[in-house]
């Protein structure tokens, strides 16, 4: 949806994995085109939260911040969620470094926000989040 010079990502999945999956390759498409990233190689990172609003403020900090500040370009994710004194995503992103002619940049992320941010867990999951363009 769009928001002035902001984002704003809603997403409905099956689980909260599925739901911070749709919520990473969001963020990343709304950057550069995924598809044209090949893996050539990888890079380990990490998104700390003591609730599920703060792990995902965490999680779409990290992402732009490899996208951008560490000139990654994503082409997937492999992660795992681990919940003990709060939640952990432990996460591999393949890629290769940011080309920006071969990866159609389109536009920065500033930062994500809590403004807006929403979280429900029902039989499906739905996460709403506003991000700063």
């Amino acid at each position: 949806m769009d928001h002035a010079t902001d984002a704003i990502i809603e997403v409905t999945a099956k689980d909260i994995k599925e739901a911070f999956a749709v919520a990473a390759e969001a963020e990343i498409n709304l950057t550069l085109d995924q598809d044209k990233v090949e893996e050539k190689d990888k890079k380990k990172f990490t998104a700390n939260g003591k609730d599920l609003r703060y792990l995902l403020f965490s999680w779409l900090e990290e992402i732009p911040f490899l996208l951008i500040t560490e000139g990654f370009a994503i082409k997937r994710i492999e992660f795992n969620i681990e919940k003990k004194d709060g939640y952990k995503i432990n996460a591999i992103a393949y890629g290769e470094p940011l080309d920006v002619h071969k990866h159609n940049f389109k536009v920065e992320i500033k930062a994500p926000t809590f403004y807006d941010m929403e979280i429900r867990t029902n039989d499906q999951v739905y996460m709403r989040f506003l991000l700063d363009l």
